[in-house]
């Protein structure tokens, strides 16, 4: 027939356009994703973001917390649920060295509990202003260390992976030589390298770890925290869009003048709820169901006890 093509020019027409077709399904999902590919900067940018929210969501949160304390030789193991009390936090003991209170304790407890409240409502205007601004202080001094991650480390994206079941972008952290701190709290950062595994959908910190690797000095020489200072923190999501402490631990190798101050740290953190939840306080005094609250705090502790990292051992 006029004008068609012989057989073998088919047949190249044909072979070159799937080659074609093949090359550009293959190329253009890849010229994507390295257009989509973020950056280290970028992700701890987002990071930081998404922690921000979470910071600012934490006094919306009431939750169970277990502090195993080492000191000096001394271990102090204590299990609170902590809530928001007209302003601030207030820690009411559940437990002590991973056991429920007796019944006894636990009405003891409920009284300080009553008595606390009672303060509170009586507490002029300018009291409640300074218990407040207290609390918020404290909050602000860890505040600053997460905020001041983003200036004070060169961040370098080592790999992915998945941490307690959330994929992860992995990075390193090596400290900027150039770096001024612009208080005395964030000083400590100086002295520090660390890893962060940072939640790829959201954005939050699944996991960081921190140590520092050169002295850092503080009060002129007074003061020093130096190498073996650790610190861990594990956050996990409390609903669809904060996420929350779940674990942190730490190890201080500090000294002040000549005497050295080495401490430990284990907390935990869980049960979540909406502030409120555990205890609004409606009245001037909370009625207790003693059994029933042992029972719950029972189911607590042996979740606790399952999850609770060891303290670790200075010597």
């Amino acid at each position: 027939m006029q004008g068609s093509r012989p057989p073998s020019v088919q047949f190249n027409v044909r072979w070159n356009s799937c080659v074609a077709r093949c090359a550009f399904a293959v190329w253009f999902p890849l010229c994507s994703h390295a257009a989509t590919q973020l950056t280290a900067a970028e992700i701890i940018h987002r990071s930081v973001e998404a922690n921000e929210r979470d910071w600012k969501a934490g006094p919306s949160f009431s939750h169970v917390e277990r502090d195993i304390d080492k000191h000096d030789n001394v271990l102090v193991d204590r299990t609170w649920e902590v809530f928001l009390m007209d302003g601030s936090p207030y820690k009411r003991l559940i437990g002590i060295d991973g056991h429920p209170l007796s019944e006894a304790r636990q009405k003891q407890e409920a009284d300080r509990e009553s008595h606390e409240l009672a303060r509170r409502r009586a507490e002029t205007p300018s009291e409640r202003r300074v218990r407040i601004d207290r609390y918020r202080r404290d909050r602000e001094h860890d505040h600053i260390l997460m905020t001041q991650m983003e200036v004070a480390f060169n961040f370098h994206l080592t790999g992915e992976g998945t941490w307690s079941g959330h994929p992860v972008y992995v990075l390193d952290a090596e400290p900027k030589p150039d770096y001024v701190p612009p208080n005395h709290e964030a000083k400590v950062l100086t002295g520090m390298k660390g890893k962060l595994w940072v939640d790829k959908a959201g954005f939050h910190w699944a996991r960081v770890e921190a140590e520092v690797v050169h002295t850092v000095t503080f009060a002129g020489f007074l003061a020093r925290v130096g190498p073996g200072t650790r610190f861990i923190l594990e956050k996990e999501p409390v609903n669809a869009e904060i996420w929350q402490p779940q674990r942190f631990q730490d190890q201080v190798v500090a000294s002040i003048l000549f005497w050295q101050r080495n401490s430990s740290t284990a907390d935990t953190f869980s049960d979540y709820r909406p502030n409120g939840a555990i205890s609004s306080l409606p009245g001037p005094r909370r009625t207790f169901h003693v059994q029933l609250e042992r029972q719950k705090i029972e189911q607590v502790l042996q979740r606790q006890n399952r999850h609770q990292p060891a303290v670790i051992d200075h010597q």
